[in-house]
């Protein structure tokens, strides 16, 4: 006897095949038939109007140090995830050394948004290397299935210590950091991961330690992945990084590379598309670099506690280590100002564009503010009659730094976006789950792929869209029997109705350790999500006492 069987369903399989109507029936986890077949089940679903396609792979997330606590990863599920990929930019808390897992957490407070409090009380330590953090995170459970990249500033923390964001390695260094990552990729990492992108710093704009490799240290991590003969690679670039120096590594280790992030900026509108044309000319010669794109505006909510948007710049990185009081000091200097703006018109690329009818006042301080919330920069600068800018930092210092703002500050431009999410050498990603908790919530990335780009926009059909959310990342991370739905793979399903399909508006909950807060957000349109069989969310949310049956995935297939 099946457990499940829905019936009356349209089945959107994963491949790219045209959708058709039939039943599906999962028995011990795994999908036992398609199509049209006899046979009882425990549980029948007539899915009438409804689509089943396979559960959703998110393939850059930030759980690594929620996870800890958090086995169900709060929201994916929700959003139809059903395996996600943790580890990205080498943001990853294993390997570490017990004397050094406050730096690992200060580190992940400013690159990733986090709060420390959160972080110190909700962090479970109960292992040191990376294989005892897997070994952990199977013991405990997890709620959707996790691959694991071992991550760079980790490796780099865990062999120089307390020099690991201040020096290159010597020799000998980079000799113990290959053995320690080739140790977690026999161990089941999915890949190995870094950043050289000059916006990612820890505590007081100290860089990440990956940001200080050079490229002898670079190579040889890299080139790891080649002794194992699996695994993928994933950088996050610096905007003015040539995708050349990139083909190197992926050539040295001859393992395919994804490269993030590819946001489009105004600034520059024909970066990301050049970066794409040289990821293909890559591809030609036989090294497989991917780009990362969003399909989401990069929106974030702000406030000058801790701006992100704008630490990216150079001008910025001595306020980092300012007290309260010099900062704010620092704030309401011209100089400072003036300062700013020019590196903002110098015409470099960065994370904020500048874009001041983008960026609005969300929520005040003070009540005789009130009528400023919901109104853009541009027009609120223009009614005052001061600069942009400089109307943003009065009313922040004004109200000692607690106005929340928020920003479009790249991706606005939705046929570029359109565009990037079509493009053959381009996979769908970044959608930050885990990280930057306090700034943004893309974790329902792939339900706005499925509502607003296939349903309302028509970029592409339905079934492309599915299959770039399903199969596509699962064939390239190599992860076996997963992303489609055919005899044999694993019943990892999201049960959804087309019509209306989607995320919804973003709002903020406090419901992290020590009442730190995050932002989430709802799912539109989701009847239900099963991870390997088992029913975990419908459209209410998590199922009360749903099950941890995730897997930890620690084998896979060589990504072609």
């Amino acid at each position: 006897m099946l457990d499940i069987r829905f019936d009356n369903v349209t089945i959107i399989d994963g491949t790219g095949k045209p959708g058709f109507l039939g039943s599906v029936g999962v028995r011990d986890g795994r999908i036992l038939e398609v199509g049209s077949f006899e046979g009882r089940a425990k549980e029948t679903l007539d899915a009438s109007g409804l689509c089943l396609m396979p559960g959703i792979v998110d393939n850059h997330t930030h759980y690594d140090a929620q996870v800890t606590w958090d086995p169900y990863c709060n929201p994916s599920p929700l959003l139809g995830v059903t395996t996600l990929v943790m580890g990205n930019c080498g943001f990853t808390i294993a390997p570490c050394h017990p004397s050094d897992r406050d730096i690992t957490m200060r580190n992940l407070t400013q690159v990733e948004g986090m709060s420390i409090d959160a972080l110190k009380e909700g962090i479970d330590w109960s292992f040191e290397t990376f294989p005892q953090y897997l070994d952990m995170l199977e013991a405990k459970g997890v709620g959707p299935n996790v691959c694991c990249f071992v991550g760079h500033s980790s490796v780099r923390t865990y062999v120089l210590r307390e020099d690991a964001a201040t020096r290159a390695a010597t020799p000998e260094e980079v000799k113990q950091m290959r053995a320690v990552v080739v140790e977690a990729m026999e161990a089941g990492a999915c890949g190995f991961a870094t950043t050289r992108y000059p916006g990612h710093n820890g505590e007081h704009g100290i860089p990440m330690p990956s940001r200080l490799a050079d490229d002898a240290e670079m190579l040889t991590l890299s080139g790891a992945l080649k002794d194992v003969g699996r695994g993928i690679l994933m950088m996050t670039k610096s905007f003015d990084m040539p995708i050349s120096t990139i083909e190197k590594l992926c050539a040295e280790a001859n393992r395919p590379y994804i490269i993030a992030a590819l946001l489009h900026s105004h600034l520059d509108p024909n970066k990301t598309f050049a970066d794409l044309s040289e990821i293909k000319a890559a591809q030609s010669r036989g090294n497989r670099l991917y780009g990362a794109v969003s399909p989401c505006p990069l929106n974030m909510d702000f406030s000058f506690h801790s701006p992100y948007p704008l630490e990216g710049f150079a001008c910025w990185h001595p306020m980092m280590d300012l007290s309260i009081e010099a900062y704010k000091e620092a704030l309401a200097d011209p100089a400072f100002r003036k300062a700013f703006m020019d590196e903002l018109n110098s015409g470099e690329v960065k994370v904020f564009s500048g874009e001041w009818d983008k960026v609005y006042v969300a929520q005040v301080a003070s009540t005789a503010n009130i009528s400023l919330e919901g109104k853009s920069i541009a027009d609120l600068s223009e009614v005052s009659q001061k600069a942009p800018f400089d109307f943003m930092l009065d009313l922040a210092l004004e109200e000692n730094l607690d106005t929340m703002f928020t920003a479009t500050i790249m991706n606005s431009d939705e046929d570029a976006v359109g565009k990037m999410m079509c493009d053959e050498n381009a996979i769908i990603s970044l959608s930050d789950a885990g990280a930057h908790l306090t700034f943004l919530c893309d974790a329902g990335f792939g339900l706005h792929v499925l509502g607003h780009w296939a349903r309302d926009k028509r970029i592409m059909p339905l079934e492309k869209a599915v299959h770039k959310l399903t199969l596509e990342p699962a064939k390239l991370f190599g992860i076996k029997n997963r992303g489609y739905i055919g005899p044999g793979a694993w019943a990892d399903l999201l049960l959804f109705d087309p019509k209306v399909v989607g995320r919804g508006p973003s709002h903020r909950l406090h419901d992290l350790p020590a009442g730190a807060s995050r932002l989430t957000t709802p799912s539109v349109g989701v009847h239900g999500v099963w991870i390997n069989g088992h029913k975990v969310a419908d459209g209410d949310g998590l199922v009360n006492g749903a099950l941890l049956s995730g897997q930890v995935i620690r084998e896979y297939a060589d990504a072609h």
